[in-house]
């Protein structure tokens, strides 16, 4: 910030603070009394949509001053709430000089409350004639004038609050991410789904191949870790007898931060006993379908100069399909771990040590094909190397019933046919200890016992899935960032 701005920015704040002494000195609290609470009768967008309704009508608003215009016995303002903003205006002899001295002390950033009647200007344009007001809380930060704005990304994410206040567009991407969550509450509970609750902190991570945050609780003396899935509570839960559930919770993995990666995100997981990955994918294209619906209005979305189309069926193709198509490797025709790392490092691709045929069937998948992904797709059967939860293929052992789906060149969500022979489990658990072994993992993980516990009472024919919910969000809002999605990224320390 330049010399000449922070100079600007004291003298404002002193100017505030200044306007701060002189209601204090007129036997005026800034801040409110206990009492100080204001009952608004309507919010902004409500009398701009229906004024015809409201004309010269009593009502009453509460919201953030804008913008100040004017000067002498009378004055415009903006006055904005979370449905949108509004013009006020403001008379002496309207309101009473005691009154007009005190509104001739307010600042932009100030929260009010208004009463008074609404009508249109001479231009046109819809008004509240403010008979009373009543300031509720003095602003001592000047907002971000039109001029300087907030748009530096960094100061954004930081100071949430202010880029809520400014920018409208970010108002309305958080007011969606609110109704996504709930509309995917609604879609599920009218489906018959329990909504539950897991443990955030577990024993040991478990499931997915992630690196946990690590924590200590000091009454056990035990180290514990933040979940790094859902997924294996949740199945215990199907064990038990709950048929149909779902839990949308925060996820935690101690990895990356890139645009599409935030150490915590949100996820939906569920579980439907007696049904496999075939009816998953039918639950999960109509279930995002009637987002995208509810929130827009059409199964049609605008995402990064692209028209996505939601409507269903989507497509459904084969991870060995899609490397053929997309990357010109026939996987079918390559027999051997030795033929397949041959061909990797032909093609350039980052192959560790460790990798067999279907790990680098996968690495050609993430490499050559999601970017090509753009309309809503589901690729399904993938190796069993990387599959360790979900049931492998009768026609081909080397795959599971396992799928992912894709929009936008971007990763969804993953559900399978859920694995549920507790001895098979155990080698899958097994051998993907060992390769993080191979891949010296600083956190080891550990095996589960309880879970395999619990799929040895019995876990029916189950399918299941998880959907980040914050690239849901990315995608429907047009926001190309999870930063811009998540109300408080993770960021590094200044």
């Amino acid at each position: 910030m330049s010399d000449e701005r922070v100079v600007e920015l004291n003298e404002l704040m002193q100017s505030r603070r200044d306007n701060l002494e002189k209601l204090k000195s007129l036997g005026f609290n800034p801040f409110g009394e206990e009492n100080a609470r204001f009952n608004a009768s309507n919010n902004a967008k409500e009398l701009l949509d229906n004024f015809e309704q409201y004309e010269d009508k009593e009502v009453s608003l509460a919201g953030r001053l804008m913008t100040m215009r004017g000067h002498g016995k009378a004055s415009f303002a903006n006055i904005k709430d979370i449905s949108g903003t509004i013009q006020i205006y403001t008379r002496l002899d309207e309101v009473g000089p005691e009154s007009f001295e005190i509104y001739k002390l307010l600042d932009i950033g100030d929260l009010i409350g208004i009463k008074g009647s609404v009508f249109k200007t001479r231009k046109g344009e819809i008004t509240l004639r403010v008979k009373e007001f009543k300031l509720l809380t003095k602003s001592l930060r000047p907002l971000p004038d039109k001029y300087h704005g907030l748009k530096d990304v960094d100061t954004r994410y930081r100071k949430r609050y202010v880029d809520l206040i400014v920018n409208d567009e970010v108002m309305d991407t958080f007011v969606k991410r609110s109704q996504i969550i709930q509309e995917m509450r609604n879609y599920l509970n009218d489906k018959g789904f329990l909504e539950v609750e897991t443990p955030v902190m577990h024993p040991y991570a478990t499931g997915a191949p992630s690196r946990p945050f690590i924590t200590h609780h000091n009454t056990l003396d035990m180290q514990l870790v933040l979940r790094i899935e859902t997924e294996l509570y949740l199945k215990r839960l199907i064990v038990g007898g709950m048929e149909k559930v779902y839990e949308i919770g925060r996820i935690f993995r101690n990895e990356g931060l890139s645009t599409r990666h935030n150490p915590e995100f949100t996820s939906v997981e569920l579980y439907w006993a007696y049904h496999d990955y075939d009816d998953i994918m039918k639950l999960a294209e109509e279930l995002i379908a009637h987002i995208a619906k509810k929130l827009n209005g059409s199964t049609e979305i605008q995402c990064e100069g692209k028209i996505l189309d939601f409507s269903t069926p989507w497509e459904r193709i084969t991870m060995l399909d899609a490397v053929k198509k997309y990357a010109g490797v026939d996987f079918n025709q390559i027999s051997s771990d030795q033929e397949a790392m041959k061909v990797a490092k032909e093609h350039h691709l980052p192959v560790e040590d460790f990798m067999t045929w279907g790990h680098i069937l996968n690495l050609f998948f993430e490499e050559k094909c999601e970017e090509h992904l753009i309309q809503p797709v589901f690729v399904y059967n993938y190796p069993i190397e990387v599959s360790p939860l979900a049931k492998k293929k009768k026609d081909d052992p080397r795959m599971t019933a396992r799928f992912e789906l894709f929009a936008n060149g971007r990763e969804l969500g993953n559900a399978f046919t859920e694995l549920n022979d507790p001895d098979e489990q155990r080698r899958r658990f097994e051998d993907q200890l060992a390769e993080r072994e191979l891949e010296e993992r600083i956190e080891k993980h550990k095996l589960d016992e309880d879970f395999i516990e619990a799929l040895e009472i019995g876990l029916p024919p189950t399918g299941g899935i998880g959907i980040g919910i914050d690239r849901l969000v990315m995608l429907l809002t047009d926001s190309p960032s999870i930063r811009d999605v998540i109300l408080f990224p993770t960021m590094r320390p200044k």
